[in-house]
């Protein structure tokens, strides 16, 4: 088994999944990203019970540090200066643009959510990449998902619409189950995020 099967195997273990990996400038980059288990390792965890801001992101920090002890750990939290996540996330072949401008995943689909990477010294055999986006082919429902309209690829994310949206009684749907947008991708619909994760993350991104 190589060094990046074996730290995916380990990372099952609390909920995280391989989300993609790279070369780059000699090293081997390894992106670790909160897969369908990953909610209820975390909601048993101390960080989620201690009350203390940003429990994610400490959880991660914590996780991602003792599944790789003598390795340098990187996380997309934390800056400035960020790491270049969203570079790095294209550039694994597993992570392309979607209509809405977020990023879409092979198998996450919109509900991509990167918690950190594991850079391994030297170029390390590399998982498959897949033949095509998952977007090819497909009816974009996420496109015409939003309520008021507020992602797009082309104009960008309509930050004060949305949180304008998630004002109102009809906003509440968003809050409680995650995004409308990352709802209707069909590989996010596939890939079984707990509805509580994603209201967990809607509260940290609009405190009512």
């Amino acid at each position: 088994m190589g060094a990046v099967d074996d730290l995916a195997r380990r990372a099952e273990l609390h909920g995280l999944i391989v989300m993609g990996a790279l070369h780059d400038g000699g090293r081997t980059i390894v992106l670790l990203g909160a897969g369908p288990e990953f909610w209820p390792v975390f909601t048993a965890s101390g960080e989620h019970a201690d009350g203390a801001p940003d429990p994610v992101d400490r959880w991660s920090r914590r996780v991602i540090g003792d599944l790789a002890p003598g390795l340098e750990t990187v996380f997309p939290f934390g800056g400035p200066p960020y790491a270049p996540f969203l570079k790095w996330a294209r550039d694994s072949g597993a992570a392309w643009d979607s209509p809405v401008g977020m990023l879409v995943h092979e198998t996450a689909g919109l509900m991509i959510s990167y918690r950190g990477a594991v850079v391994f010294p030297g170029e390390l055999p590399l998982p498959p990449r897949p033949v095509a986006p998952p977007c090819a082919g497909c009816a974009a429902p996420c496109a015409t998902a939003c309520p008021v309209d507020a992602l797009s690829a082309a104009r960008g994310y309509d930050v004060a619409a949305c949180h304008a949206f998630l004002d109102t009684e009809a906003g509440r749907d968003c809050l409680t189950q995650g995004c409308r947008a990352r709802r209707a991708c069909p590989v996010s619909q596939a890939f079984g995020r707990d509805p509580a994760q994603s209201a967990f993350h809607m509260k940290a991104f609009h405190p009512s």
